[in-house]
């Protein structure tokens, strides 16, 4: 196995042409870039020529000092395909599953959400809506591009109306007790315009509750996982840069944390006239960010050469590696070393992806249960939450192997 050299740049340029989506300052500081990435990651495709066939975009991410945003200046949001075939849930992993049920019931507590309405925007397959309509006995209306009638079952979707497109002005007669958002605005281009199109749609409703999910980039920086970097991922968000956009666009934050394993930024708000002050230390980050940056961009290199060492390590020893994780993570991982057949294997525990291929890479997905008889040596963990349960499965089936998070 000859692990190939990527296409990583590391840069320290102005993009005085760019403005940043979040504030509308100008003068970012890009400080990472890659030529060519595939443009989804959670696409299903059918053949392996089709993914290895499957069109890139450029990376090329900027740092805004003003707000502590960071945005792909090279994103093309025509390039793009959300649709039924884009598998994006992890609500298969029993840990996943353990982490959301708590949210949710969160937020029903949190917000007495019993007997009232939900609006979850990004509602993705719908696991999450019916979940918070189940544990409050509520209603609700979620909208995503992405979703597919039938995966849930009727009784999990009575009460619930679900809209097959993008949220739009079109949408904003819609409204709820509460508004959700997981993991929808890193697919944002114009972030400052999306949440005042939220905004506006809820009016001159004080009681209406927002909740907002997005990966948190601080952890991203700091551990230099570049793995965690892809296209659909245009907007990068800590909580400081966050809560900043949300009082910009008319709202209160009166939660602001992170969760799962800190890899999350878990945000509470309350539409309000005008902009607040901050009350949260965590909003307080800009220098902080500034320097996990600076720490990115003269480490990510050093990051991706380690990584490099260590696959070759594996192949001089014999050993036989498998991906565990077919998501955005294996794709931006396999293609960051131009990795094709030196690793043969990729699983999953969904199986909606089983037989599909990965973008870029032109890896078949198969299920855990193959490495019944492949038999690995090393199992790569594309997400180290879920090693316990990862290592629970190997010892089930009688496989034995390292376990190699990243």
């Amino acid at each position: 196995m000859t692990v190939r050299e990527g296409t990583v740049a590391r840069t320290d340029e102005r993009a005085p042409g760019d403005r940043c989506h979040s504030c509308g300052a100008a003068g970012l500081e890009v400080f990472y870039e890659v030529e060519r990435v595939p443009v989804h990651s959670c696409l299903l495709l059918p053949t392996r020529e089709a993914a290895l066939e499957y069109p890139t975009g450029g990376l090329r991410l900027a740092f805004c000092s003003s707000c502590g945003f960071i945005q792909n200046t090279l994103f093309d949001p025509g390039l793009l395909d959300y649709s039924a075939s884009y598998e994006e849930t992890q609500g298969f992993s029993p840990r996943f599953q353990q982490f959301a049920r708590e949210l949710a019931q969160t937020l029903v507590d949190r917000h007495d959400l019993r007997g009232k309405r939900v609006l979850e925007i990004g509602c993705g397959k719908g696991e999450f809506l019916a979940l918070l309509c189940r544990l409050g006995g509520n209603t609700g209306a979620g909208i995503d591009p992405a979703y597919v009638e039938g995966r849930l079952d009727d009784a999990a979707t009575s009460g619930i109306t679900f809209i097959q497109d993008f949220y739009s002005e079109r949408y904003s007669h819609l409204s709820g007790d509460l508004v959700v958002c997981r993991h929808t605005l890193e697919h944002i281009q114009p972030t400052g315009d999306f949440l005042r199109t939220v905004r506006r749609s809820i009016g001159g409703r004080r009681d209406v509750a927002v909740f907002f999910e997005a990966p948190d980039v601080v952890r991203v920086l700091r551990e230099l996982a570049f793995w965690d970097i892809y296209y659909e991922h245009c907007s990068y968000f800590s909580l400081g840069s966050l809560a900043r956009l949300f009082r910009d666009c008319g709202f209160d934050i009166t939660e602001l944390a992170t969760g799962f394993d800190d890899q999350y930024l878990l945000l509470d708000a309350r539409p309000v006239e005008g902009r607040t002050v901050s009350r949260f230390h965590a909003e307080d980050d800009l220098e902080r960010l500034a320097r996990d940056v600076r720490f990115f961009r003269e480490n990510a290199a050093r990051k991706l050469d380690g990584w490099r060492e260590t696959l070759d390590a594996i192949r001089r020893s014999g050993r036989r590696p498998v991906i565990w994780g077919s998501g955005s993570k294996a794709v931006a991982f396999l293609n960051a070393f131009g990795i094709r057949d030196e690793i043969e294997c990729v699983v999953d525990i969904n199986p909606h992806k089983h037989g599909m291929y990965l973008a870029g890479s032109g890896h078949r997905i198969a299920a855990p249960e193959s490495l019944i008889d492949y038999r690995p040596d090393v199992v790569i963990v594309m997400n180290p939450v879920y090693c316990d349960e990862i290592g629970r499965q190997l010892r089930e089936m009688n496989v034995s192997a390292e376990l190699l998070p990243v």
